[in-house]
Parts: structure tokens; C-alpha cells; sequence
């Protein structure tokens, strides 16, 4: 098949300014600390105000037609930064990038969208901006309403819509005005359940189509179901790109490295307490096996914990458990003597994805919850014969372990 995305050494940098508060400056002190730094930047060529931050640096790829590619990677990996240049929306640094055929892209929330205009007038405008013919956005105009459900709030102008209806309605459009690729980010997360799975199903259709899709999400479910490529990036480059089962497993492999949020920033409460580490392991687990959790809890003052709970929520954050750890007598935390708990759930029954841990914390002060702390991964059972599970996003949440027999 030929390539429709061909992307060479590509490259993009940041300026990050660094600006230190000081609660009193003279002018003097102003026009000295210019002139020292004008007279360092002759001298040695830098900034110290300035540091530079490269999100992508020398990333080459081939996408060809009809490929379904997710892009895989953690928090800062580059994947957000490498879809705005695929999506035109930034030019990179260095390198060069060659697409063919048109792009329609959903990045963020309302991306695309002029927030002064209806719904219709958007649709128009957006149908516009890929060359279509009006003729063609009227052909399409009503599966397009159909499948976002706005049909009440057409004539409204979208700045008044909520987050939901703006996917539904960006994505409705981005997906019907047959683009021949088609970019998609972690935005469909905004929506619900049900419409995450049209979603799915309407990627699966323009991809059966022939069309490109590029995906990045961090379910490893979606990903595996939607797309037959997988690109794995890290710190800014490309470290593995081919089949998606090989790619999801190298990435899963590099969540191992750092299981659960291990060594994840310190949150401080507004009651005081500090949650220095809230670890699931092993990660990923697979359904249905053990794991293990460890929770450090310390305080910036003496405080009295009544009640401390774990909380599971689903890749659309939904909860789905919670580990209660009260006990007879309450808790206390000092400044000098942290909590730490260590304890295993027998069993994690969950169909396979990506999770969110978070934490209610119930202090002599207030009550308090932190919805999202750290995450791991779910891998699918080995299931007996070969008969494959339905895909993750229409089996629920719990993978129930039934038995039968046929009595006939």
C-alpha cells in the first residue's frame, strides 16, 4: 500500500522561561541584573531564563494507506505534540513531515469549532476547511446529526454547548466528512460509555473503509480492538513501531519499570495529610490474579484519621470498587511518625484496560477525596479454546469466572 504519512528527523523545542519571585526589586536592581545577563549571554551563549525542551527530536515513521496506528507512550512521551504537527495545527522545528489526502483531526475539546456559530454553521465551515462541496456535507449532513444526538441544539451557537455534546458533534463531523485520515486523541474520554463505543465502532468502519486512523489513547483495550499498528514513543522519539500486540506489550514492559506510581510526586491535602505513595503491583496484573497495594500517609501536623479508603475507577471513570481500611481504633499521623499500610486483594476480577487509583481520606478536619493518583494496566485471562471474548468496551467492567455444561 502506498505511504499517505511520511515523516523524516522531525523535531519540536520549547523555550521554557524560568522567572524567580522576589517580594522587592528596586529599578537598580533591574537594569543590573539586565546588564549581567546581556554580558553572560555574550560570554557563553546562554540564557539562564531560559532552557530548552525538546518534545520530539529526530522521529521518522511511515504510515500507509488503511493502517489503523495507536500511538502508545506515558504522560510527556510527545504523543499530543506529535498529532498537532501531523495535524498541521503546529510546524516542527526541525525535520519534515509529507501527508496525502485530507486530515480531519479531534485534539481537543472543540477543536475546529467557531464558538460564535451554530451547530449547523459548523458542520458547513468544517466541511469547508477539508475542499468538500456543499453538495457533499448536505449528503452527509443528516448521519452526521444523527450520530452526535444534537438535533435539539442544532441552531444553537456551540460555545453554549456542554463538553459532552462537543465531542459528539466534533467527532460526528470529523469521522462522517470522509476524511482519508482521521486523528483522533484521548478526547473521547469527555463522553460516556455508550458513545465512547460508537465511537470505537465508527473508527472500526472507517478503517474497514480503507481509510487512516491514527489513536492515541492510554486503554489498551481501545487500542488493541481499533488499531493494527502500534508506534511506542518515549522522551520524545520513536522506540518501537509494528504489530500492536508487540507494542502494547513493550509499553506495558516499561510501566513494570515503574509499577503503580512509584516514586510519583508527594500530594499534599488541604487538611494537611501528605500522600507520599498510593503503588498497585504487579502492573499490569492479569484479571482475575492478586495484587498487592502500599499506601504512605504522613502529615505536616498531628491529625486523627477516621477512615481511609482505596478507590478503582474505570477507564471512564466510573468506580468500580474501593478497598475499605478502617479499623477499631483510629489512625494517627505526626510529622515524625508516616502510616504506611500494605495489604492484597485476592482477587481483581476486571476486564482488561487501563485504571485510575484514588484516595478518601476522613480527618478530624474534613473529608476528602483525591480521584486520581496513579493507574495500571489489566491484562485479559487466557481463555480455553479458541473462541475469542467479545471486545473489552461491550463486556462490562467485572470478568465474572463462570463455568457451565450442556445438559441436552
Amino acid at each position: 500500500m502506498p505511504a499517505v504519512i511520511t515523516a523524516e528527523n522531525l523535531g519540536k523545542r520549547y523555550l521554557i522561561t524560568h522567572q524567580a519571585r522576589e517580594p522587592y526589586t528596586a529599578l537598580r536592581d533591574v537594569l543590573a541584573k539586565k546588564a549581567s545577563r546581556l554580558v553572560s549571554r555574550k560570554s557563553n551563549g546562554s540564557d539562564p531564563t531560559h532552557e530548552e525542551f525538546w518534545a520530539l527530536r529526530d522521529v521518522s515513521f511511515q504510515v500507509e494507506e488503511g493502517d489503523r496506528v495507536g500511538i502508545l507512550g506515558r504522560n510527556g512521551a510527545g504523543k499530543s505534540t506529535l498529532l498537532k504537527i501531523l495535524s498541521r495545527i503546529t510546524d516542527p522545528t526541525t525535520g519534515r513531515v509529507s501527508i496525502t489526502g485530507r486530515v480531519a483531526s479531534l485534539l481537543e475539546v472543540g477543536t475546529g469549532f467557531h464558538p460564535e456559530l451554530t451547530g449547523r454553521e459548523n458542520i458547513f465551515l468544517n466541511g469547508a476547511i477539508l475542499g468538500m462541496r456543499r453538495a457533499e456535507i448536505k449528503r452527509k449532513f443528516d448521519d452526521i446529526v444523527a450520530f452526535a444526538e444534537v438535533e435539539k441544539f442544532l441552531d444553537t451557537p456551540v460555545k453554549r454547548y456542554s463538553s459532552g455534546m462537543y465531542v459528539r458533534l466534533a467527532f460526528s463531523v470529523a469521522a462522517y466528512l470522509e476524511p482519508e485520515i482521521l486523528i483522533v486523541d484521548e478526547v473521547l474520554a469527555v463522553g460516556d460509555a455508550q458513545f465512547q463505543q460508537k465511537c470505537m465502532g465508527r473508527m472500526q468502519d472507517v478503517g474497514r473503509e480503507g481509510r487512516t486512523v491514527i489513536f492515541v489513547s492510554h486503554n489498551m483495550a481501545a487500542i488493541q480492538s481499533l488499531c493494527t499498528k502500534g508506534m511506542l514513543l518515549s522522551h520524545g522519539s520513536v522506540v518501537g513501531f509494528g504489530r500492536v500486540e508487540d507494542q502494547v506489550q513493550a509499553y506495558l514492559g516499561t510501566l513494570q519499570q515503574n509499577p503503580g506510581g512509584q516514586g510519583q510526586e508527594v500530594v499534599k491535602t488541604r487538611s494537611g495529610i501528605e500522600v507520599r505513595q498510593l503503588s498497585i503491583a504487579p502492573n499490569p496484573v492479569v484479571s482475575g490474579e492478586p495484587v498487592r497495594f502500599t499506601l504512605e500517609l504522613a502529615a505536616s501536623r498531628a491529625l486523627r484519621v477516621d477512615a481511609i479508603t482505596i478507590l478503582f475507577n474505570s477507564p471512564t471513570r466510573s468506580l468500580v470498587g474501593v478497598v475499605d481500611l478502617r479499623r477499631q481504633e483510629n489512625y494517627r499521623l505526626d510529622a515524625e511518625r508516616p502510616l504506611l499500610i500494605r495489604g492484597e486483594i485476592r482477587s481483581l476480577p476486571l476486564v482488561e484496560g487501563a485504571y485510575v487509583v484514588g484516595l478518601y481520606v476522613k480527618t478530624e478536619v474534613q473529608e476528602e477525596t483525591i480521584p486520581r493518583l496513579g493507574g495500571f494496566d489489566v491484562l485479559s485471562r487466557a481463555t480455553a479454546g479458541q473462541i475469542a471474548p467479545y471486545p473489552p468496551e461491550v463486556r462490562g467492567i467485572v470478568e465474572f469466572d463462570a463455568t457451565f455444561a450442556n445438559e441436552n
